[in-house]
């Protein structure tokens, strides 16, 4: 007779769940469903969730015991709980991976759900008496903010902001009984009168918050024209229903100001979620949003899979970034499944952009969005900034910079102003050459150059990490004529920096905001002076800095000529937010595009009719040529330390698949084209092969992988190799 067992489904690359008993005997009921256990697992244990109560595949089986039950309830709810597996359906991946995912790091190792309140750090009176006796540092330096504010604790979150480092300090005053960790006091908060809104924004706001039930919304406004006002809005709306909010944003440098602007308008606490966090302050985060204390919460993708009980609101700012799309592990669109959430939670769902992505655009075109356009700035004087076109061809340029732009750098530093020069490509230059035989530095784990960092000193790869020392000669002839080739960020602080040398200059790159809260503190090095920032992409999202009123793009000719067919609609969503950075106050703005091809047909659609016009007919040519949104894609990634093995793993994968509709024949509407090499070939020292499956209907694709995937897992090929899927790329490399 079949054993009745729990069906665990562990965070392991695996489609099916595992089986095991209950503890200590104990009969399974479907209370298990939802909660999670601890179990043997190989020569160690695991924690896992259990997705189902039955009997055993096999009568004989021997099974072992589940070693604990960690949750006494489900972990999480109903709504979030078919999300999960929404997510595991539609892009394939074990729904273990996905429930993994979507918790916080102790969650994940099986500890309890954190105590959500939120603590401060206070002088006790022994503290307060024995102040003088501390020696200089930090724990007095600590000691002393905190006395200044009498017996008053200080939130944890406001000394992660204003003393980075500061818990080590704080324990060795708690050792000493200094100093004490007390729960906060509730915040009370007057709720304002909010911030007072233009007619664009009213109506934006009066449509969002007159919904009932699901309504996607797309809220197009041009850069500066107060989405952010909008959404604070819309928040004190769902508040004041008694409902919760949540909003995305793109990157963690946006989040910091996101909850100052929202918190300075807002009765509650606005908690925060993202990777550059704590695992306990995001555990923290996650269990006051599960139990409805939390009312509002800013994160970055993961934030989307964060419970909301009490659901009223879920805003996606810049919903045409691409951070919103997870790289590796499960490859999941937190802007898709945002939507997914507000249709199973019954709450109007907002993406906010300057440059709306394609697929949005076409959505809203076909009216199952609803687009809410605000056209001009909302600061009072500001306007959008004037654009003018350099052609550098047969110019003499430093560092990549031509005369005119340095010449207008000059008067905004005279006037008092900031400038921004943006170089999408960080380090000192992309590629080291030989001038007298044409060898480049390579990777020696990748299919690509190494960059040149350190003004010249050391060589990077930005797809591994490898890192070598610049050669004292050509390896290959000899040579000592080795020049860096091209500009990146520290080439042009560096010429820049001779140009200006009384100028504070603020390079902005991943290089130099590495550290916590490192794109916050560069922002503000300038503060309310002048300055020139010099930077990648980090620079152009959603950043207010009213001085700024020149922004330049030191070459955007990279982007004309893309092999990608979504390089188009990348750079105009990039150059139009760049652009969107200069002006934002009452001083007009300006813009600078250097470039070799001025007569480029994008860049004259963009100049002449916005990013409305690229926009159109970008989705004009996407149509005619049966490309995203006008067709729907899966890649199935395969990686291995042999070509071969990735290649034959692909083949047999694609040979399983047509396989569902006979011996050999061709799945309906269903294409493909591969194996062939991943446009990179060699990553991290393995061969990498790509297969790429292609369907004008969504259903018939995700039929077809519904069917075909769970079988490749078993494919003897897959031993050999790491293998993904991944539906809905927006990458090919």
């Amino acid at each position: 007779m079949p054993l009745t067992t729990l069906q665990v489904a562990l965070p392991r690359p695996l489609p099916a769940p595992f089986d095991y008993l209950p503890d200590d005997g104990r009969e399974a009921d479907a209370g298990w469903i939802g909660c999670r256990v601890r179990v043997p697992f190989g020569r160690g244990h695991a924690v896992g969730v259990v997705v189902g109560v039955g009997p055993s595949g096999a009568a004989d089986a021997v099974l072992k015991p589940v070693l604990e039950r960690l949750d006494a309830q489900p972990l999480v709810d109903a709504e979030l709980w078919s999300t999960l597996g929404f997510a595991s359906r539609y892009y394939h991946a074990p729904f273990g991976e996905v429930w993994a995912t979507a918790l916080p790091g102790p969650l994940r190792d099986g500890e309890p759900v954190l105590d959500h309140r939120a603590f401060g750090w206070r002088l006790t009176p022994a503290g307060r008496a024995g102040l003088e006796t501390l020696r200089t540092g930090r724990p007095k330096a600590l000691a002393e903010a905190w006395a200044a504010t009498g017996d008053a604790p200080w939130p944890e979150a406001r000394l992660d902001l204003e003393h980075p480092g500061w818990r080590d300090a704080a324990r060795r005053l708690a050792e000493r009984g200094a100093a004490e960790r007390v729960p906060m006091p509730a915040a009370v908060r007057a709720i304002g009168a909010g911030v007072t809104l233009n007619d664009a924004q009213a109506a934006a706001v009066a449509t969002i918050t007159g919904a009932r039930g699901f309504a996607p919304f797309l809220l197009d406004g041009v850069t500066g024209s107060g989405k952010t006002e909008v959404y604070l809005e819309a928040i004190r709306h769902a508040l004041a229903q008694g409902k919760q909010a949540l909003l995305l944003v793109p990157e963690i440098g946006l989040t910091a100001q996101t909850i100052a602007r929202l918190q300075r308008g807002l009765p509650v606490e606005v908690h925060a979620m993202h990777s550059g966090l704590a695992d306990g302050a995001r555990a923290r985060a996650w269990a006051a949003m599960r139990s409805g204390e939390g009312r509002v919460l800013v994160g970055t993708r993961s934030a989307v899979f964060c419970p909301l009980p009490e659901a009223g609101l879920i805003l996606v700012d810049e919903e045409h970034d691409a951070s919103y799309k997870q790289q590796d592990g499960i490859r999941y669109h937190a802007r898709d499944l945002a939507l997914w959430r507000g249709q199973a939670c019954g709450v109007p769902v907002v993406l906010g952009s300057a440059t709306p992505a394609l697929e949005t655009q076409r959505q809203a075109l076909s009216r199952r969005l609803t687009r809410l356009v605000l056209p001009a700035r909302a600061r009072a004087g500001a306007r959008a900034p004037s654009v003018r076109v350099l052609d550098v061809r047969k110019r003499k340029l430093e560092a990549g910079l031509a005369p005119e732009l340095l010449d207008a750098i000059e008067k905004t530093l005279e006037r008092g102003e900031q400038a921004l020069v943006f170089r999408n490509r960080r380090g000192y230059a992309p590629v080291l050459l030989c001038h007298d035989c044409g060898w480049s530095a390579p990777c020696k784990r990748c299919d690509a150059p190494l960059t040149v960092h350190g003004v010249g000193r050391r060589l990077i790869c930005h797809h591994c990490g490898y890192r070598a020392p610049k050669p004292n000669a050509c390896p290959d002839c000899g040579s000592l004529a080795l020049q860096p080739q091209g500009q990146g960020t520290e080439r042009v602080e560096e010429a820049l920096a001779a140009r200006f040398p009384n100028a504070r200059i603020v390079r902005v790159d991943r290089d130099t905001t590495a550290v916590k809260d490192g794109l916050a503190k560069r922002l503000a090095e300038l503060g309310d002076g002048p300055g020139i920032f010099v930077g990648t992409q980090m620079l152009a999202k959603g950043h207010d800095l009213p001085l700024l009123t020149l922004s330049a793009v030191v070459s955007m000719d990279e982007g004309l000529f893309s092999a990608d067919f979504r390089a188009g609609e990348r750079l105009g969503q990039l150059l139009v937010q760049v652009a969107g950075r200069a002006g934002r106050s009452e001083r007009p703005g300006e813009v600078i595009l250097q470039t070799h091809h001025p007569e480029h047909p994008w860049l004259a659609l963009l100049l002449s009719g916005g990013y409305a016009a690229l926009s159109a007919a970008l989705l004009a040519e996407r149509e005619a040529a049966s490309l995203p949104p006008f067709a729907h894609w899966a890649l199935l990634r395969a990686e291995a330390n042999d070509a071969t093995d990735a290649e034959a793993f692909l083949s047999a994968a694609r040979g399983h698949l047509l396989g569902a509709a006979g011996d050999g024949q061709r799945v309906p509407g269903l294409d493909w084209a591969g194996p062939v090499p991943a446009p990179m070939p060699r990553r991290a020292g393995r061969a990498r092969f790509q297969l790429l499956l292609r369907s004008g209907e969504r259903r018939g694709l995700q039929a077809a992988l519904g069917a075909a995937a769970p079988g490749w897992y078993a494919l003897p090929e897959a031993r050999r190799v790491r293998w993904s899927i991944d539906v809905d790329p927006i990458d090919l490399y």
